[in-house]
């Protein structure tokens, strides 16, 4: 008896022991304790025994909430990853219909959110069998049971069931309950997107839905703006009768519905504008656009916020919009701005920063309003009226603004900063003779308290302030050698050391700066060090006079403790000793003539400090790697006598444009190695794959040479072809090698002895010969490879060639793979293929292109003016790039965004002719004010006429 009594007392202290873990005492598990989960340590072995309670008739009768708490536990145990397998959820799932016999509310719920959570993972044919039960609730007198049952009959049934219960769901969409019609309303939703055979059945319920959006139920009306929208959406004449009937009926009374409404509407307008319909003022447009315009202007003046602001800003949205029609919007907005809802305050302002980019002087009324919010609670809105202010202030308001920021920029995170900072570039660039004082008010926070990011971005906007706005380039330099001498990172010291290397020679009084840069080699860290030599050694290959004071000052860099540092040092001095040597500077006589033209201060031709310390490698170091790597898998290129000059490596592209001029304001005057530090993770490379690795790989083609270029594939056959069927061509010197990957989609097929034929009437090619593809099985892909030669005497030209896919088919078992029947010869007629001019030009950019095109001269220019029929600015610019299949320089492959149409845009492109040539060309795309085309003007110049004269007549 002892025994047991000791038992019971340490089953009751375990019990007591257990419920205090549990629920831990307020002391103990307050705030800042660990949040203990009634759900963890479940077991799933535990879990799906209890569970076999589902089977108890009484158990389910009586015990409701227990079933409730295991059906929990398996949904948590199938949200975190402790996944029933088959057998166990089909024997769960069998259980939990069995819940149905129960009335009671929760449970019932539960089991409808069972079954849809595991409707996708459990057995199509099982989940099938609850069907008959959730039709009966979809039947039934309790609301709550129709809305869920509706609900997951959407998740479960396919095309062929929908149309059983077609008319129940339809009849539920038009329920006088706004739960059951709502949820019809959203299941028709989820049904439409499944499939399109589901879909079709949904679209005959078009008008039940229309009669639903007279539903007093708000919610149900929203649900049914959003099927409709479904619905139509693909019909352009049905979307613009479904805004223009809702738009002037005025039945709609849920605020939800209505800024769908709007929305749709806008999108309307957006395009007719785009698709050429609507020009001008949407007042005097197309009968809809006038409609859609006073439509939004209408609901400017609805009593709900919510309506009135998507109004406002659908109507700032609108392309090409007039300042007349988008002054109700902004008067509408400036009323937001003092409102005592933070929500709609962040709102308001956010949509007026949007608008003051295109129109700040519609946004300068709003001023006052806008200071205001400068001492907002909210950073974010206080940092979003800084900003708008910035983009509306006017020259004379400069000297305010700034003073009012100066106080506020101290108490934000960095993260507000920099949004400001490039504002206040924008704002520099607008009023350039205001340089003095904002690039003063950035450099004065550059000695204040703040982190990497706030500093970068200061300082990549004044190196971006003085490459736009030249005359700021001295003060500039002077307030970042200010920086760097108490400058804690390391990345921005090096960065600014490099750019007064770059910039500071050329300058008025280029000695200024070399106390600062010597600084740093005295009290710096060792890449630092390096970065200052570097500079000091760019002054003095640049600057002769300076040259015996800078060589001093090397010298003693000469036993530093890093490598890099010393090995810099070394090079320098013996480069600058030679050069004073050979060219001795000669300083100017002390009675010289004040009127007299001084002598410049530059490095003589041939001096060989320029050379070595000034020029740059002709290629990046990534297209050196690239090309050496292309050069090592030549076939015999290591057993070749040739000499490895930089001349003799084989040209690499650069399909993407090594500077772009997008989303400048995001990552103006960045540095990618900068960019990756400050992540901290590098950029990953993806490996290149030489695309001429498969002609090397056959002898007989390899013995041809090495290729020149190889051209993007092209499809020759439709991707849901029986037989996919793509080209790639190998340029050379004397042939093009065509390789056709073949992909063999017929799963009882297998191809043999497969070639393409090629047929073409040129001068200047002509079939060689052709490799076939052995075999091709079901799923696999194999190339085919064809030869044409290049007569070098003829003119280049394009051709077309026909091209039909020859093989044979040999029947195979699906199954064991086994041939069935002896091959039959058939063939495949594919798409022509374009052998152009731009095919033989590779992509290849160079480091300066204005010094480029200098040195290239005249002599071979070729000057021709084209007309185009292109109706946007930016599709004849990607067009000609096409054309001429060169690489875009200097960022002049797009145009900014907002800028197209609005004034001439220059080209800068170069590449590589085939045999080596380098060829350079301007283009100047203008669209011509009476919308007929575009009109272009081309120069190219190479050092060879005849290049230039192929170049040009790319263009057609």
């Amino acid at each position: 008896m002892a025994e047991g009594d000791g038992l019971t007392m340490n089953n009751l202290l375990s019990e007591v022991q257990g419920a205090l873990d549990k629920f831990k005492l307020e002391d103990e598990g307050g705030p800042g304790g660990d949040y203990y989960s009634p759900y963890a340590n479940l077991e799933k072995a535990a879990v799906l025994q209890e569970a076999r309670c589902f089977h108890d008739p009484t158990a389910v009768r009586e015990s409701p909430r227990k079933c409730c708490t295991v059906i929990a536990q398996l949904l948590h145990l199938t949200n975190t990853g402790q996944y029933m397998n088959s057998a166990e959820a089909t024997e769960v799932f069998f259980g939990v219909t069995k819940l149905f016999m129960s009335d009671d509310a929760s449970l019932r719920r539960m089991v409808y959110l069972f079954i849809k959570d595991v409707a996708e993972t459990c057995n199509p044919d099982d989940v099938i069998i609850v069907t008959s039960s959730l039709t009966k609730d979809m039947t039934c007198d309790v609301d709550l049971y129709r809305a869920n049952a509706l609900r997951v009959l959407a998740r479960i049934v396919d095309a062929a069931m929908l149309g059983a219960i077609e008319r129940y769901v339809k009849q539920a969409v038009v329920d006088s309950s706004g739960q059951v019609s709502s949820a019809a309303l959203v299941s028709a939703t989820h049904l439409f997107e499944r499939n399109e055979e589901s879909a079709a059945i949904v679209k005959r319920w078009i008008s039940e839905t229309t009669e639903a959006t007279s539903s007093p139920n708000e919610m149900v009306q929203f649900h049914a703006m959003q099927l409709l929208y479904q619905i139509k959406k693909h019909d352009r004449l049905g979307m613009q009768k479904l805004v223009t009937q809702f738009s002037q009926r005025n039945t709609l009374r849920s605020p939800l519905a209505l800024v769908l409404l709007v929305r749709y509407t806008t999108k309307l307008l957006t395009d007719e504008v785009a698709e050429g319909r609507q020009t001008g003022s949407f007042q005097n447009g197309t009968n809809f656009s006038r409609a859609g315009y006073a439509f939004l202007e209408a609901s400017l003046r609805h009593k709900s916020e919510m309506v009135v602001y998507e109004a406002a800003k659908s109507i700032c949205a609108l392309p090409g919009i007039e300042p007349q029609e988008l002054s109700p919007a902004v008067n509408v907005l400036q009323l937001f701005l003092s409102s005592p809802k933070p929500a709609v305050r962040f709102a308001a302002i956010k949509t007026v920063s949007q608008v003051a980019v295109n129109h700040p002087r519609m946004v300068s009324k709003c001023n006052e309003d806008l200071e205001a919010l400068i001492a907002d609670a909210n950073r974010s809105i206080a940092t979003l009226a800084i900003t708008t202010l910035l983009k509306t202030g006017s020259e004379n308001s400069i000297d305010r603004l700034l003073k009012q920021i100066s106080v506020f920029l101290s108490e934000i995170p960095d993260e507000y900063k920099v949004t400001i900072v490039k504002s206040i570039q924008r704002l520099c660039l607008t009023y350039p003779a205001k340089h003095r004082v904002l690039v003063g008010f950035l450099s004065n926070f550059l000695r204040e308290e703040g982190g990497f990011d706030f500093k970068r971005s200061i300082v990549n906007s004044i190196i971006s302030l003085m490459k736009q706005v030249p005359e700021t380039t001295e003060g500039s330099l002077l307030h970042l050698c200010e920086f760097i001498e108490d400058c804690e990172f390391t990345m921005l010291s090096t960065q600014i050391l490099h750019l007064l290397g770059e910039l500071g020679p050329g300058t008025s009084a280029p000695a200024r700066y070399i106390r600062f840069i010597y600084n740093r080699v005295i009290l710096e860290n060792s890449a630092v060090r390096a970065a200052a030599v570097g500079a000091l050694s760019k002054f003095a290959a640049r600057c002769p006079s300076l040259r015996s004071s800078i060589l001093t000052l090397l010298k003693r860099s000469l036993d530093d403790e890093d490598d890099e540092t010393r090995d810099r040092a070394s090079v320098a001095v013996s480069v600058l000793k030679g050069a004073m040597d050979e060219f001795p500077y000669v300083p100017p006589a002390e009675d010289a003539d004040p009127d007299e033209e001084p002598v410049p201060d530059e490095p003589q031709a041939g001096d060989p400090a320029a050379f070595v310390l000034l020029q740059g490698l002709p290629m990046s170091f990534d297209r050196l790697d690239r090309s050496i790597r292309a050069y090592v898998k030549a076939p015999a290129a290591m057993d070749s006598p040739e000499q490895l000059t930089l001349s003799t490596l084989p040209i690499v592209e650069e399909y993407e444009e090594p500077e772009s001029a997008v989303d400048e304001d995001d990552n103006i005057g960045a540095d990618t190695a900068l960019a990756a530090a400050v992540s901290g993770k590098e950029e990953e490379k993806k490996e290149v794959v030489d695309p001429a690795a498969a002609v090397y790989a056959i002898p007989e083609l390899a013995a041809l040479g090495r290729v020149f270029r190889s051209s993007p594939p092209k499809a020759l056959s439709e991707e849901e072809a029986e037989y996919v069927v793509t080209c790639v061509k190998h340029v050379m010197p004397d042939h093009i090698i065509l390789q056709f990957p073949i992909q063999n989609t017929i799963e009882d097929q297998r191809l043999v002895n497969c070639t393409v034929t090629v047929e073409g009437d040129s001068e200047c090619f002509e079939v060689a010969g052709e490799v076939a593809a052995e075999s091709i099985k079901y799923g696999e892909t194999a190339n085919a490879f064809t030869v044409i030669s290049r007569n070098p005497d003829a003119p280049l030209a394009p051709c077309n060639f026909e091209c039909v896919l020859n093989f044979g088919v040999i029947q195979v078992d699906p199954k064991s793979g086994e041939d069935e029947s002896e091959p039959f010869e058939e063939e495949y007629p594919l798409e022509e293929l374009e052998v152009a001019t731009s095919d033989f030009m590779a992509k290849v950019s160079v480091p300066d292109f204005r010094s480029s095109w200098e040195l290239v001269g005249n002599a071979n220019e070729v000057l021709e003016k084209f007309a185009l029929q292109f109706k946007k600015q930016e599709d004849a610019v990607t067009a000609v790039i096409d054309f001429l299949g060169m690489q875009p320089c200097d960022g002049t492959g797009h145009i900014k965004p907002g800028e197209g149409g609005k004034k001439p845009h220059m080209l800068h492109l170069s590449g590589v002719f085939v045999g080596g040539t380098n060829v350079l060309a301007r283009a100047q795309v203008a669209a011509q004010g009476d919308a007929s085309g575009v009109l272009l003007k081309i120069a190219v110049r190479s050092d060879d006429p005849d290049v230039s004269r192929m170049v040009a007549d790319c263009i057609r």
